[in-house]
């Protein structure tokens, strides 16, 4: 956790992104709903709430690839590309024949283009980041040969590469092994402590506790939002349960009979 000087420092800080009365969904129904807030720079930030809650909603809001029905989201000045965006490791396509050094190499994506190849540079940064997340020596592996834990390492070593101010992660430590989350947990504790933003869509209690300063928890809605010692109580919590569960019984009753809705390729709600 930040001690009180650095919290202190955030709390100065400039905002990094905005949500005002902010509305998300997909095929126009709503999955979030009129959320209004800032996180500033440098804040390290758990986006926490029960299965549905509208986390992944909210982060593919942030990068446009979940429609905004009502609201605004204000990025403060920063382009989509200017943003890193780790997915759900099932959103990856691990069949797709690329090799670990060419996936992590996407990184840079934003600083190359899609056709111009990385130099002396960036293959530096590109071996730096593929080392501080311990797979030096899968350079030429195909991606689809590595175990989940390995993809989750990848993954990282590629947002390493973006090198941006402002990453989000979505699950980011979800059904992988204790020593993975262990090395993934101090890159995030990295990030932080070189003044980046991190927003975490997570699950587990414990380690919000334990590592986040900051928790927005929400059940479609925003339930509480701050410290994370006042946000994780057992009254937020249990409100946060039935909010979503009744949400859950609100859509089979009025959409009893009809086929459920597709979400886009990719995209989790």
């Amino acid at each position: 956790m930040v001690g009180d000087r650095a919290r202190a420092r955030v709390t100065e800080a400039p905002a990094a992104l905005v949500f005002r009365d902010l509305t998300l969904g997909y095929d126009r129904r709503p999955a979030v709903h009129h959320l209004s807030g800032t996180i500033r720079e440098g804040e390290l930030v758990a986006l926490m709430g029960p299965n549905g809650a509208g986390k992944s909603t909210l982060l593919n809001g942030i990068v446009g690839r979940a429609s905004i029905l009502g609201g605004a989201v204000d990025r403060c000045g920063r382009s989509v590309a200017e943003i890193a965006y780790l997915p759900q490791r099932a959103q990856i396509d691990a069949g797709f024949p690329i090799s670990v050094h060419d996936f992590v190499a996407t990184g840079a994506w934003r600083r190359l283009g899609p056709w111009r190849r990385a130099g002396r540079d960036e293959e530096e940064r590109i071996r730096a980041a593929l080392a501080q997340v311990s797979l030096r020596g899968f350079e030429d592996r195909p991606i689809g040969t590595l175990s989940g834990g390995q993809l989750q390492r990848a993954l990282f070593a590629r947002t390493i590469v973006q090198d941006a101010r402002l990453i989000l992660l979505d699950e980011p430590f979800a059904a992988i092994d204790g020593r993975t989350t262990e090395d993934l947990l101090g890159v995030v504790a990295g990030w932080h402590g070189e003044g980046r933003t991190v927003v975490a869509a997570l699950h587990d209690l414990a380690q919000v506790r334990e590592t986040f300063p900051i928790t927005l928890l929400l059940a479609r809605e925003l339930i509480a939002w701050g410290p994370t010692a006042s946000v994780l109580t057992p009254d937020n919590l249990a409100r946060s349960r039935s909010l979503v569960e009744a949400w859950a019984r609100d859509a089979e009753h009025c959409h009893a009979g009809e086929a459920p809705a597709r979400l886009r390729p990719g995209v989790a709600a």
